[in-house]
């Protein structure tokens, strides 16, 4: 369930575009068209899948303070978490230069027309984003940021192919000659930002439960203190009673 909710989250309410309006460079210079979009969407998937988990894994075991225990008692007080950006960014490029490989040599229409876009997801922001959430939000597992960096991933993926099925639609729209271009791109950015923020009721239900719960809990707690500090303090009263008496 922890999965499921993680995911639908990272693609619909938090959404790298709409939430944070990170990776825009790409998102709108890439979006003219769909086919493109495509290409391009699948490359951020592919890499955010990758480089989250592994950067889950170098925050873990090298980057937190007192990570490095693992390699003795004497490296518990090491830390490297001023490492972060370089250790992430470096991940990231690596795994860039691996997706420019493959493109260039299975899909070479596909790489002509991303062109410099391609090589620039090493320092696309929503490429370091989905690392940097990762580590500020304290995902617990690696399945969990697997997870999270697969539904940001498709997320983005989902943003620019709708802005880029709508741009190629307005072509043919009689837009204001002012609007033209950028200008109603991001009003229609805008307003799907809008749209998206409908979605954060979508996982608050089960919150408000459990919230209802706990404090029903709580409120049930003080109540037997309070019981119990009057029976207390009634045989406390008793006892000195009883022992005037005497």
């Amino acid at each position: 369930m922890e999965h499921i909710e993680l995911f639908f989250k990272s693609i619909f309410i938090d959404n790298m575009v709409f939430a944070t309006f990170l990776g825009m460079c790409s998102y709108l210079a890439v979006s003219k068209k769909v086919s493109t979009a495509v290409g391009l969407g699948a490359a951020v998937i592919f890499v955010l899948a990758i480089t989250v988990p592994l950067n889950w894994l170098l925050d873990q075991y090298i980057l937190q303070p007192g990570a490095l225990s693992w390699l003795g008692a004497e490296y518990a007080d090491y830390d490297l978490s001023f490492l972060s950006f370089i250790m992430f960014i470096a991940t990231i490029a690596t795994m860039v230069q691996l997706v420019e490989i493959v493109v260039e040599k299975f899909s070479p229409s596909l790489y002509n027309s991303l062109g410099i876009f391609l090589p620039l997801i090493a320092v696309n922001c929503a490429i370091l984003g989905g690392s940097l959430f990762m580590q500020s939000r304290e995902i617990a597992t690696l399945g969990l940021a697997t997870t999270y960096g697969v539904g940001s991933g498709i997320g983005w993926f989902l943003a620019i192919l709708a802005i880029a099925a709508i741009r190629e639609k307005i072509r043919y729209s009689s837009v204001p000659p002012a609007l033209r271009g950028l200008g109603i791109t991001f009003i229609i950015t805008g307003l799907m930002a809008i749209g998206f923020m409908s979605f954060g009721g979508m996982l608050t239900g089960g919150d408000d439960e459990e919230k209802e719960t706990k404090t029903a809990q709580m409120e049930s707690e003080v109540d037997k203190k309070e019981s119990t500090d009057k029976t207390l303090v009634a045989e406390g009263n008793l006892n000195n009673n009883t022992k005037i008496e005497e």
